[in-house]
């Protein structure tokens, strides 16, 4: 019996269009940062003290997801070309190893955060009454990471397939039980017990496993080949080569970009405190900013890796070039109506009008950021969709140790302005390597990097 998905109809890229993919991957990234910002709203409400630590201990959290991204973007990129080339079955077979590659992983850093969290903090330069809070948090959190490592792997296979309002809803169902568990453990309402940060831990906690559960179970339904169980259990070598070939740039640029941000917030703790809880609620409206962008990006990512998959160069080239036209400009008419009202957003955060003066004038000058950032996030998940993934993480190393972190501290300590100053060198870095990219991109280098080749098909099968 033929493969049910081989290219003897319509080729899957031209089954899928931009809008149709982007936008609930646009809704679930949304309802995935309100997750970490419904924690930092609602304990802002106790103090911007507890919202720094609070915010420090997600910076950990956001690292260790950055790192399950690694398997979860060379499982894209793997199976987008696979089902592109009309190799399903071989899409299934990659989906199965890379769902367990990440639970094994999410254990591993489970045990590392629950050992080393403290540690980690006090790296961080994190304020000693500030630690304790902190702790709290990171401890249990930390202790079933593992649940997002494997809902992010599911979620990977499920995009790919083209399964992108599922995930969405999904995720929809998850921020609801969230916000009503926070109200229920941090407050103490309607007769639970009021437990402040370690109540927001819980929930969070609790609303990512019942995601997981019907993750699991929409995967089960959704495939057009089911992946069997022994799919999970059976590593065949050259398909963790095709995985890894991406995932390990994605995470080394990854793990570039999150450890020199981490040493961004490194800088600001010895700003001061108010430093930092400015900087926690300035990088959650941000993360909105950035949401539009990320889901045109992954979005163009899914589409390009089936044209590449299909051989359909030159649709790929031009694909990118429009979604990136599309995404600057709205991210610049978005980024720039927020700045009209960067006050009020500041003040839904805070009443302190020491942040609200530094935060307001940081939102003004994302009109200039963001639009750079977004060269970054859509151009680069093209690439890697088409197999070239060591160029960026190459760039994005030489960038961000060599450019920004220097620029940070020069302008941020050295020069005394604080907390714009480390801003400015994240402007700096996010400008020089998205052009980088875009010339990458023009130079169609990336068309010599395809992991698979399509199925071609004879007349004689067709009939």
């Amino acid at each position: 019996m033929k493969d049910v998905n081989v290219l003897t109809s319509i080729p899957s890229w031209k089954k899928l269009s931009l809008f149709a993919v982007t936008w609930p991957i646009f809704v679930d990234s949304v309802l995935r940062m309100m997750l970490g910002t419904a924690d930092v709203f609602m304990l802002s409400r106790v103090s911007d003290q507890v919202t720094g630590a609070v915010g420090l201990a997600n910076e950990i959290i956001v690292f260790c997801i950055l790192m399950f991204g690694f398997v979860g973007i060379g499982t894209s990129v793997a199976v987008a070309q696979y089902l592109g080339a009309g190799r399903t079955k071989e899409a299934s077979e990659i989906s199965g190893l890379a769902i367990t590659i990440n639970l094994i992983f999410g254990c591993i850093v489970s045990i590392v955060l629950v050992i080393f969290g403290e540690s980690l903090m006090r790296l961080m330069n994190l304020a000693p009454d500030q630690i304790d809070i902190a702790k709290r948090y990171l401890s249990i959190i930390g202790a079933f990471i593992w649940i997002e490592a494997l809902s992010y792997a599911i979620s990977s296979v499920l995009r790919s397939n083209g399964q992108t309002r599922d995930v969405m809803f999904v995720t929809l169902g998850v921020n609801i039980i969230h916000v009503a568990g926070n109200f229920l453990l941090i407050f103490g309402s309607l007769g639970f017990p009021m437990l402040g940060v370690t109540g927001a831990a819980v929930s969070t906690v609790v609303s990512r496993l019942i995601g997981l559960l019907v993750l699991l179970i929409i995967l089960n339904r959704r495939m057009t080949v089911p992946i069997r169980f022994r799919n999970y259990l059976t590593f065949d070598r050259r398909q963790l080569k095709q995985i890894l070939s991406i995932g390990l740039p994605a995470a080394g640029e990854h793990l570039s970009w999150q450890s020199q941000h981490m040493m961004m917030v490194s800088f600001i703790n010895i700003i001061g405190k108010t430093a930092l809880s400015t900087h926690v609620y300035v990088m959650n409206v941000s993360n909105y900013f950035m949401a539009l962008a990320m889901a045109i990006g992954m979005g163009t990512e899914i589409i390009i890796g089936h044209m590449v998959g299909a051989g359909e160069m030159k649709a790929a080239y031009h694909k990118l070039m429009k979604s990136l036209r599309i995404s600057f400009i709205l991210t610049f008419t978005v980024v720039g109506i927020s700045s009209i009202f960067r006050k009020h957003i500041m003040e839904l955060f805070t009443s302190n009008p020491e942040i609200i003066v530094i935060g307001s004038s940081i939102l003004l000058l994302s009109i200039i950021l963001e639009p750079g950032r977004t060269f970054n996030l859509v151009v680069i998940n093209s690439l890697r969709a088409a197999g070239d993934a060591r160029f960026p993480v190459l760039m994005g190393v030489l960038s961000m140790w060599g450019i920004a972190v220097p620029l940070a501290y020069w302008l941020g300590i050295h020069l005394g302005m604080g907390l714009l100053g480390v801003w400015l060198a994240f402007m700096v870095d996010e400008w020089l390597r998205g052009l980088i990219m875009l010339l990458r991109w023009r130079s169609r280098a990336w068309e010599r990097k395809g992991l698979v080749k399509p199925v071609m098909v004879s007349a004689a099968e067709m009939g």
